[in-house]
């Protein structure tokens, strides 16, 4: 029997990394070693000392009941103290901290939460496809700006603000970005906060590379600009700095309403984060940080290696000082035989040189010849990539359909 999906399913754009993924399957099925940079996905270990807590915990026959959907309060408590100590920020942890199922889920239900048919929220172009569907998934609309990160980006949202009725309800931010890498300095945040205040609006800011940063640079959290916490929250994850993508764990911090707002959604949804999770992740945050470091270092020299090559290839790439991806410019030659299709040239790499990158396109419209490249590989295989993406781009190109 055919069913009527809903109507928010109806408002979903067409997924475009799904054909990326089967062709990915079909050529591993086929006995190809690709070299799969299309997701931020880690593959180091995590620290000894998290995976050993972890073992420990899980034979534990205490820590297979159910949990509580905002988390332990020790494990919200170290979150708080993470923020006072890296950032100094002071946080409430009993009010002002939410343990979430990794980052993304946070960000989705906070969209349930405060958003309804009706509500618009104001999302950068390009950006991580979650800050615009979820907002779709929760009956709301966005309304995209051209992302910069500087005072002109700014000024396009607060037009935006400004004049459009009904006016936006949240402001959707993420630095350092993905899928760029743009990064912002804290005067920034302090300017956003005033726009909020001047608007009367939310700010929702994914924060999810904030302790992936290289060359000294340390991003800033928006609740360290005075007066954040009255008008937004933050979303931080530890699947990147750890290297516990799978185990998915992240929180939600800042301010009350939202957060209590978020766990009343949490507490109908969900039965909370895999105890034994929640145990090693305080194991992390209080003895992980010469790890985070290590593995910014091990980004930072995959980065170089990677900048290198592209820019020997003759594409556009700065060199970003956050995130754990590159965002490249695919030379015009390169892209041309693709009739200028991001999406299509993603496909043939796959095909054609066993090397799997994102189509920017995936991001917004103005993501559109450019790829995302997730520095997950090492740098002996991020030079293997280099190597058979430069012989596919010179040969004839395939078609893709």
């Amino acid at each position: 029997m055919d069913i009527q999906v809903a109507n928010r399913i109806e408002r979903l754009p067409p997924y475009v990394l799904g054909r990326l993924k089967q062709l990915i399957y079909e050529r591993r099925k086929a006995g190809a070693d690709v070299i799969d940079m299309n997701m931020g996905n880690p593959m180091d270990a995590p620290p000894d000392a998290v995976v050993d807590k972890m073992r420990d915990a899980v034979l534990d026959p205490r820590n297979s009941r159910y949990s509580v959907s905002k988390g332990l309060f020790n494990l919200r408590r170290d979150m708080a103290q993470k923020y006072e100590r890296r950032w100094g920020v002071s946080l409430d942890p009993e009010y002002e901290v939410i343990a979430t199922i990794g980052s993304k889920e946070g960000f989705s239900h906070m969209c349930l939460a405060v958003m309804g048919p009706g509500d618009t929220a104001v999302v950068a172009d390009p950006a991580f496809q979650i800050h615009t569907y979820a907002v779709i998934l929760a009956g709301a609309s966005t309304i995209q700006v051209p992302l910069s990160n500087d005072d002109a980006f700014l000024a396009r949202i607060d037009d935006v603000l400004a004049h459009l009725q009904p006016k936006p309800k949240v402001i959707v931010l993420n630095f350092p970005h993905n899928p760029t890498g743009l990064t912002v300095d804290p005067p920034f945040f302090d300017h956003v906060v005033n726009l909020a205040h001047k608007h009367q609006v939310l700010v929702m800011h994914d924060f999810a590379y904030g302790e992936t940063c290289f060359n000294g640079y340390k991003a800033p959290s928006l609740l360290q600009s005075e007066g954040a916490i009255d008008h937004g929250v933050e979303f931080v994850t530890l699947s990147k700095p750890y290297n516990i993508a799978g185990w998915r764990i992240g929180f939600c911090c800042g301010h009350r309403q939202m957060i209590n707002a978020l766990g009343t959604i949490k507490g109908y949804y969900d039965y909370g984060i895999f105890q034994a999770v929640q145990i090693a992740a305080i194991i992390a945050m209080r003895e992980g940080d010469k790890h985070i470091q290590e593995q910014a270092r091990k980004y930072q020299n995959r980065r170089d290696v990677l900048v290198r090559g592209l820019q020997r290839m003759g594409w556009q790439v700065d060199s970003p000082r956050a995130t754990m991806f590159v965002w490249a410019k695919i030379k015009p030659e390169h892209l041309a035989a693709f009739n200028g299709s991001t999406n299509d040239f993603c496909l043939a790499m796959v095909d054609q040189a066993d090397v799997a990158m994102t189509p920017g396109a995936a991001f917004g419209s103005r993501g559109e010849g450019c790829v995302r490249i997730a520095l997950i590989e090492n740098e002996q295989r991020i030079r293997q990539a280099l190597r058979q993406l430069q012989r596919a781009l010179n040969k004839p190109p395939a078609s893709v359909a």
